[in-house]
């Protein structure tokens, strides 16, 4: 791998999300030796996604070189690889580029859509949990409102025209709304020869409301305005089965639709070489202690999404989104300094900084600890919080101007099919 020897202790680091991240920034200059190891060059600010599988955003304005986020950190190292083994006995790692050592071996691998076992559901639907997943959306979404411009069967055209979202968690929402917005208003404008009251956007959520692990006030005003955004919402609801055109769910409701898209839920990417134990079933969590340590480990570390800390406060582990991630690479980075230093660790204590997610134009909800509150003032937080937290000042300055645009002219300007998206049969 062309890592060169070095006196002082290796750290690597597998996964370059939001928690890789942290605890590479949080290890600059130090006096330990770190390898970044990834299966994309780039890291993904995924809360934007749903904009991009919408036509809102390009996908490098969500996306920054993981090369260029240690460029400054000396005797930091990137390959771009994937993991595919580790040997806890020889402090060791297979990659799909070669092997190599380590002192302390940290996984941050995140998460993958989960099917829950629905083989045709992931034959046939559409995931939205890295960048090429949202460019597929985004262009047959685009490529089905196409043919349904030249469709002459009405039963065609309206399975072309219905979009079917499963899960109503923050991703699910925000995606529905913001198809709706695309509906209202660029259908009218550049597919004349359309009737947007032909099109349709179902979102599908198996518990008795949507955003389930926000307030029931957020809920309860999120699901609002999607009603008002002409989303049918349909809770207690989940999918059966689907074969590419119809959708079949647990009640009488029976949808014809050329476009799943699955945000129904995530399972880990663990990797192979560590006792079955330290996994928890159906989430393929790492389960470890309050410093981040894989149980039974003590050079294995795990972070972020993959990590199942159990607490009193979280006695199913901490939320699977960017805080719980971020702080603890940080403090992980701390607490390595510290094990290689013999000095005691800080237990790791997640402060809950609140959750929010927006529905559409001016229509956003967050729940903070003694506040909760929706409309326009959320919606604004909400851009603030997600624009500062985007990595690189490009990404920023391009996010605002697209954002500035799409509220200026009411539109949505990535409408390309840059590659035509084909289902494998």
């Amino acid at each position: 791998m062309n890592i060169p020897e070095s006196k002082t202790p290796r750290i690597v680091i597998v996964g370059g999300g939001f928690a890789g991240v942290k605890l590479a920034k949080s290890l600059k200059n130090q006096n330990v030796q770190v390898v970044l190891i990834d299966k994309r060059n780039y890291h993904t600010f995924q809360p934007l996604l749903y904009q991009v599988s919408s036509a809102g955003l390009e996908p490098d304005s969500i996306a920054y070189p993981l090369r260029k986020i240690i460029k400054k950190h000396e005797n930091a190292f990137f390959r771009y690889a994937e993991v595919e083994q580790i040997f806890p006995e020889t402090k060791s790692i297979q990659t799909s580029i070669g092997d190599l050592s380590y002192d302390y071996l940290v996984i941050a691998t995140g998460t993958k859509t989960n099917y829950f076992g629905n083989a045709a559901v992931e034959k046939y639907s559409m995931a939205m949990k890295t960048i090429p997943q949202a460019l597929d959306i985004r262009s047959l979404m685009l490529q089905n409102l196409e043919k349904a411009a030249i469709s002459s069967s009405d039963n065609d055209r309206k399975s072309f025209l219905n979009f079917v979202i499963v899960g109503g968690g923050p991703t699910g929402v925000e995606l529905a709304g913001a198809i709706a917005e695309l509906k209202n208003n660029i259908l009218p404008r550049d597919y004349r020869d359309l009737n947007p009251r032909d099109m349709r956007i179902h979102l599908l959520e198996g518990n008795s409301r949507v955003l389930p692990p926000m307030s029931e006030h957020a809920s309860k005003k999120a699901e609002q305005f999607l009603l008002d955004l002409g989303v049918q919402v349909h809770c207690n609801t989940f999918v059966t089965d689907y074969d590419g055109k119809t959708v079949k769910t647990n009640s009488d409701l029976i949808l014809e639709s050329e476009t799943l898209i699955w945000a129904a839920g995530v399972t880990g990417r663990p990797i192979k070489g560590l006792n079955a134990d330290v996994l928890t079933e159906r989430v393929n969590r790492y389960l470890v202690n309050t410093y981040n340590q894989v149980n039974g480990y003590k050079s294995i570390f795990a972070l972020g999404d993959i990590a199942l800390m159990k607490t009193e406060d979280y006695p199913n582990g901490h939320p699977q989104v960017a805080q719980p991630a971020i702080q603890q690479g940080q403090l992980l980075g701390k607490n390595l300094i510290k094990l290689i230093e013999g000095k005691p660790l800080k237990e790791f204590v997640y402060k809950d900084k609140g959750s929010m997610a927006t529905i559409g134009r001016n229509k956003a909800v967050v729940d903070l600890k003694r506040f909760k509150f929706g409309g326009f003032f959320a919606w604004f937080v909400w851009m603030f919080v997600h624009l500062m937290s985007l990595v690189g000042f490009r990404n920023r300055v391009i996010v605002f101007f697209n954002w500035g645009y799409n509220y200026i002219n009411f539109d949505k300007a990535a409408r390309l099919i840059i590659r035509p998206f084909k289902r494998l049969d």
